[in-house]
């Protein structure tokens, strides 16, 4: 009997030819390299681009209070603590930072880890196990997915959305004899959009379930606060867990889950990601603490106000250009929902690619989304914006995108509008 490779698969996966066939053509739109920090204009491949495919959404990357907390923690600590948390990892920033973390969330506790996918994979983890049933959105985040599938819970996944497919899945869940908890994103990373929390909270709720919200793209955007989707929607309280990620509006690198003093405990020492990963280095946690700080000042209001009225700007000079742009949530109490994240949508996979193409040589970097991170022919350019864009920046990249339009469609035939 001859033996299976097991490599066989880095062959034969299905996206190799076409990650060849774009190195070829030199319309490869990931792994590009930054020669300078995160900014609204940067340095990339010895180029100057407008940054619109960054998650620095308040722009505090380059913010010099942010980078001497880090510098300040790198002084004090040095590169790295070389330990888990547990043991020799936790230092007074830890502390502190967890500290005002949970009053910001309005939680008795909270956690920090060292990346936010493993904040998602140690709850996940560990709060579940085979009796439990997890009920998860299909948009959700990769490493709520892992996370499901690492602790063999019961998956019920539902359309993304779709509240009548939700209480289906709570009905059926009812049935499994175990746990239920229902874990959604506050806003969604890729297409911008929000979840209905307070429908969902009404249904968890109805079925003596529990709720957990990765706020991973809301936090310090969204709310009056700055606190995320929950804030804006007011269901707080209703919610049993909150997940969010350093790496966006924060400026640095990590993740935090934040809710009752009794399961934050129970994460500390039980959760594997926190127990036996190095602790994050001190620079970061340093850049973390002071980013926090400045998002609770009255600063910070200015500046949750200021990255939402930059995308509803960009957003609105695209729509003009007839790109199909996603429209911003209707709100029957209120102005519409907007988040920094500005979706053009594609389709085609292809023509996604080459106009992402078009535009970064003509000086506009975006992201490039494609099945499967998003639907079959849902591909998009993933836009999004910061606080520090102004708008004469946001008018250059407009200007960019209607040449890199106006020429696509030249040689390719026309983008989708949406109509078809």
């Amino acid at each position: 009997m001859t033996a299976i490779d097991v490599f066989a698969k880095a062959r034969e996966f299905e996206r190799i030819e076409q990650l060849n066939a774009a190195r070829q053509i030199g319309a490869l739109p990931y792994f590009h390299v930054l020669d300078g920090p995160t900014l609204p204009v940067v340095e990339m491949e010895g180029q100057r681009r407008i940054m619109l495919g960054s998650n620095n959404y308040l722009g505090l990357t380059g913010d010099e209070r942010v980078k001497q907390g880090a510098r300040d923690a790198l002084d004090r600590y040095g590169t790295g603590l070389t330990g888990s948390r547990l043991l020799n990892g936790t230092t007074e920033l830890h502390v502190e930072l967890e500290r005002e973390l949970a009053e910001w969330f309005g939680t008795e506790q909270a956690l920090v880890f060292t990346t936010g996918a493993q904040a998602n994979l140690g709850a996940l983890g560990t709060i579940l196990d085979t009796h439990d049933t997890v009920i998860a959105d299909s948009g959700d985040h990769a490493s709520i997915l892992d996370g499901c599938l690492l602790s063999q819970a019961k998956l019920r996944p539902f359309r993304h959305n779709r509240l009548d497919l939700l209480e289906k899945r709570l009905q059926a869940a009812e049935q499994d004899g175990g746990g239920i908890l229902v874990v959604v994103d506050g806003v969604y990373s890729m297409e911008g959009d929000l979840a209905p929390l307070p429908e969902i909270v009404a249904l968890v709720k109805a079925h003596g379930a529990r709720l957990m919200v990765d706020e991973a793209h809301g936090f310090g955007v969204l709310g009056a606060r700055g606190a995320g989707a929950c804030e804006l929607f007011g269901v707080e309280a209703d919610v049993d867990l909150r997940m969010a990620t350093f790496s966006k509006s924060l400026a640095s690198c990590g993740g935090v889950i934040a809710g009752s003093a009794e399961v934050i405990d129970y994460l500390r020492i039980a959760a594997r990601q926190f127990l036996f990963t190095a602790s994050a280095v001190p620079a970061a946690v340093g850049a973390t603490l002071a980013a926090v700080r400045i998002c609770r000042s009255e600063e910070g209001r200015e500046l949750f106000a200021k990255v939402l009225a930059n995308a509803a700007y960009l957003r609105r000079g695209l729509a003009e250009l007839g790109f199909w742009v996603l429209e911003p949530e209707p709100r029957p109490d209120g102005p519409e929902l907007i988040t920094p994240i500005v979706p053009v949508v594609v389709g085609d996979d292809w023509k996604a690619v080459l106009l992402w193409k078009a535009l970064y040589e003509a000086g506009v970097f975006v992201n490039v989304a494609i099945h499967p991170a998003v639907p079959p022919a849902g591909a998009l350019l993933r836009t999004s914006v910061m606080a520090t864009h102004d708008q004469a920046v946001l008018d250059e990249a407009i200007a960019i995108f209607a040449a890199a339009k106006r020429d696509f469609e030249a040689e390719h035939g026309p983008l989708s509008d949406g109509r078809e």
